[in-house]
């Protein structure tokens, strides 16, 4: 595609923003650790019918309506009032809300624990970012900006040894994506205009809501982040300043871009 151009006044102060949490982290062990939950489940308890058995023999349901339902919570949060948790609350309260609906009676309070906790705090990145990173900050400011916690930041940090020049969490911004004000407070933050910053990411709610508020954007491509069932908005909009197959494609085209 054909790239836009930056001034070259704003070449040198051009920062990446990356939302970490859909964009580098590999699909989690949440999936595993409810497969063997429900395989026990299955062989443990003939309470369950032939419809919850075929349901929850496949991991991927369960998995990522916790996600998307977890995700959702969280968009918009702080417009009305100050929020009143965090990612890491919602990701627990929506865990005991499936586990509820589908009567997974064997899961334990530490079972709950683990799932809602441990396993987000240790999440794995995409093994083609660590490499691209170094790479792209000997050119730019890179920063994470991110609906998750501070804490889970932090935790996959030091677990993917990554390097940021700067973290921003909505839990500190008090305004949660999609909300304008925190795409505006990170510009802010940095001492950038919104056009001297771009967001990169995999999905377009998150690239469409930086847009509007004038960040450039970068969307790179994700197919098998979601499963077999695929990302909901894989194609992306054709508005967006680059488009890439992955990281070290982004890495080229970001070149290209500058």
């Amino acid at each position: 595609m054909k790239c836009l151009r930056i001034d070259p006044i704003l070449k040198k102060k051009l920062s990446l923003i990356w939302n970490k949490y859909k964009q580098i982290v590999k699909e989690s062990n949440v999936i595993r650790e409810i497969t063997y939950k429900n395989i026990r489940e299955v062989y443990s308890d003939i309470c369950l019918n032939i419809n919850d058995i075929r349901k929850f023999s496949d991991s991927k349901y369960i998995s990522n309506e916790l996600r998307r339902r977890s995700l959702k919570s969280m968009l918009n949060l702080g417009e009305n009032e100050p929020p009143k948790y965090n990612f890491d609350d919602a990701h627990r309260f929506i865990l005991e809300e499936l586990i509820k609906e589908n009567n997974l009676t064997n899961f334990t309070k530490e079972d709950i624990q683990y799932i809602a906790y441990e396993t987000v705090h240790n999440l794995k990145c995409w093994e083609d970012f660590p490499d691209t990173l170094p790479k792209l900050k000997k050119r730019l400011m890179v920063c994470s900006f991110t609906i998750l916690s501070y804490r889970i930041i932090i935790d996959t940090a030091r677990k993917n040894s990554l390097s940021w020049d700067a973290v921003f969490s909505c839990e500190g911004i008090k305004k949660y994506k999609l909300l304008p004000e925190a795409y505006s407070t990170v510009s802010r933050h940095l001492q950038l205009k919104p056009e001297q910053c771009m967001m990169v990411a995999c999905h377009n709610f998150d690239l469409d809501a930086a847009k509007r508020v004038g960040y450039k954007t970068a969307f790179v491509k994700r197919p098998d982040e979601w499963g077999e069932q695929g990302p909901p908005d894989p194609i992306p909009n054709p508005q967006h300043d680059l488009i890439a197959e992955d990281f070290p494609d982004l890495l080229v085209k970001i070149e290209e871009f500058l």
